[in-house]
């Protein structure tokens, strides 16, 4: 195998092994390796006649609809020697505005003729570049440009940004190294036992890293990665006749889904007698619905998975072997391969067993950091103070744990007002701050109701607000996964003694 200066180099491979076999199948088509090369060079090759200055990085940002087309434009910016950026298709415009602006004036934009039409009203500085896809998939190939451009990629390079919320309304662009990408496919195959013969059900959007494990082992392995149609997941109840009908293998799907999936009762009557992997992410799985699956559906592995947007998708894992009461926390687990975690107290040190602290990562899959913002980088990702010998990185999560008896790892909760949804990670704050751009609102705290797994929204407001009114006006500023679930209207919110909005109170009151 050529040398692995860029997880693309997965796809070469991939192609000389396994040549026509079906790569990726949506609900329009499939691809094959083979093509998802070529196409993937035909992009690249168009990107990199349009790039000013070859030598500097020029993310590419892909704007298109969950389909084959997002892959195949991710190949196209690695064999350009550049990362790629998932935007979502129904991203707010002021959002996208605010990505286009970090890139500094230099990036590219893979889109369709829809997307296009969208762009035309943002502010677009000429050094970034807008390709309809369509037409660069036409593009015909210069392998040996391609060869050259790629070759001075090093394997902690970027590979992809994908932008999280930020709490202050601007989101934050984590950058991941092609190296912890190709560490934990390999750790995927290996703990999965993933090869040619496996089918992988795509549920994770492509700008949630929960994507790349089924991309990645996809390539790694020649396994076929089926997209499951999205509205599909209107409807958990058909998930399950879908997964029988395509021999699906493996599944790394969000809590929510299988929860809904569970809840459903249809695991009862629809067996699915190829599903050997059930893995899950991004919050936490209640016992009673993964009790659900390991009864109706015995002969797989359960596998509860750890790791926040800034590793490469994963960093702790658990093989869920048994039956936990509905009342018992799950533990995360272990570290993957090449990863390490630890945990400190308050005072910086390495917390005892069953001591408190915060989940702090090392290894190659821990993030370069955010694009292009040095400051908050700086805080998060710093030196291992348990290590005064050499430069050692680490990346302070935010998360809360402690390791038990056993040795393995328990995740508590956030410590900061940064929470899950739906397995996408949210910052209140962002939330409050497009609350308050809207007219009649004079103040906007948004809390997380633990108990219902759900955003309740705070404003201070002298009018008569209605939930689905106004999300429909949040929904210009932040993504749909963001709106609150519940809307409560005060003249006045309770404040500490230093003028602060009394958070603690406010979620009080939804006990009440």
């Amino acid at each position: 195998m050529t040398h692995l200066n860029s997880a693309v180099r997965l796809l070469d491979a991939a192609a000389e092994k396994y040549g026509d076999k079906t790569a990726i199948v949506d609900e329009w088509g499939e691809i094959s390796f083979n093509e998802l090369r070529k196409r993937g060079y035909a992009l690249a090759t168009a990107v990199i006649r349009a790039t000013e200055a070859d030598y500097l990085v020029a993310p590419v940002m892909v704007y298109l609809k969950k389909s084959i087309s997002c892959p195949v434009s991710f190949m196209g910016a690695m064999y350009s020697a550049n990362p790629y950026v998932p935007i979502a298709y129904d991203m707010p415009l002021n959002r996208i505005q605010k990505i286009i602006d970090s890139m500094m004036g230099r990036a590219h934009i893979i889109t369709d003729a829809r997307g296009y039409e969208n762009l035309s009203g943002l502010d677009l500085p000429a050094g970034i570049k807008v390709h309809i896809y369509e037409e660069i998939a036409e593009t015909e190939a210069d392998e040996a440009l391609v060869e050259k451009t790629l070759s001075r990629v090093t394997d902690v390079d970027p590979i992809y940004i994908m932008f999280t919320s930020g709490s202050t309304g601007t989101p934050k662009g984590v950058t991941v190294p092609h190296r912890g990408v190709i560490d934990y496919a390999r750790w995927v195959e290996n703990t999965f036992d993933i090869d040619e013969n496996s089918v992988l059900g795509n549920q994770a959007p492509f700008y949630f890293d929960n994507s790349i494990f089924d991309i990645y082992s996809c390539l790694l392995t020649g396994a076929k990665m089926i997209i499951i149609p999205e509205s599909l997941f209107l409807f958990p109840s058909k998930l399950p006749e879908f997964i029988r009908d395509n021999g699906i293998t493996t599944i790394f799907w969000v809590p929510t889904v299988m929860i809904n999936v569970a809840n459903s009762g249809v695991l009862s009557t629809v067996k699915m007698p190829t599903l050997k992997n059930v893995a899950f992410c991004g919050e936490v799985m209640p016992n009673t619905q993964l009790n659900i699956w390991r009864r109706s559906v015995p002969d797989c592995v359960y596998a509860n998975l750890y790791g926040p947007t800034e590793i490469s998708d994963v960093c702790t894992y658990y093989i869920a072997d048994r039956e936990f009461a509905d009342s018992d926390p799950l533990p995360i687990g272990r570290a993957c391969e090449n990863m390490r975690v630890i945990i400190l107290n308050e005072k910086n040190e390495q917390a005892k067993t069953n001591e408190q602290g915060e989940l702090c990562v090392i290894g190659s899959g821990v993030s370069l950091g955010y694009w292009n913002n040095k400051e908050i980088t700086d805080k998060a990702f710093v030196q291992n103070p348990l290590n005064p010998y050499y430069t050692e990185r680490i990346y302070r999560t935010g998360d809360l744990g402690y390791v038990n008896d056993e040795g393995l790892i328990m995740y508590l909760g956030r410590m900061d007002n940064q929470v899950k949804v739906k397995g996408n990670r949210i910052e209140l704050g962002e939330i409050e701050n497009a609350a308050m751009c809207i007219d009649g609102v004079n103040g906007a705290c948004a809390v997380f109701d633990d108990k219902n797994q759900k955003i309740v929204l705070f404003v201070e407001s002298r009018e008569e607000l209605r939930l689905r009114k106004f999300n429909t006006e949040l929904r210009k500023y932040i993504p749909a996964y963001m709106l609150p679930s519940e809307l409560v209207v005060m003249d006045k919110f309770p404040h500490t003694a230093n003028d602060k909005i009394d958070r603690v109170t406010l979620k009080k009151s939804l006990q009440n």
